[in-house]
């Protein structure tokens, strides 16, 4: 089993898995969270460290208990990659 991540790492992981899992954009969770898109491009890749309102936030944009952020992942996982720049094509 690998060792557990750091909780700013676990975050952003989770934080991305969800997300895309849900099919909402960078731009969509800001808008939606009250946030700079840049800053959860940030707490994506594990750059920033976020608040508890800004935590609360987010887990209200995408429907879901705040606990989920920092949920172990199973098994072995990938580290967080960057993702494809641009807009989603709709």
């Amino acid at each position: 089993m690998p060792p557990p991540m750091e909780a700013q790492q676990l975050v952003a992981w989770n934080l991305r898995r969800l997300r895309v899992a849900k099919g909402v954009s960078q731009d969509d969770l800001a808008l939606s969270a009250e946030i700079e898109r840049a800053y959860v491009g940030y707490l994506e890749r594990g750059k920033r460290n976020p608040t508890v309102v800004t935590l609360e936030k987010l887990s209200n944009a995408l429907g879901i208990h705040i606990s989920e952020l920092f949920t172990e992942p199973e098994g072995d996982v990938a580290p967080i990659t960057p993702l494809r720049a641009g807009r989603k094509k709709k």
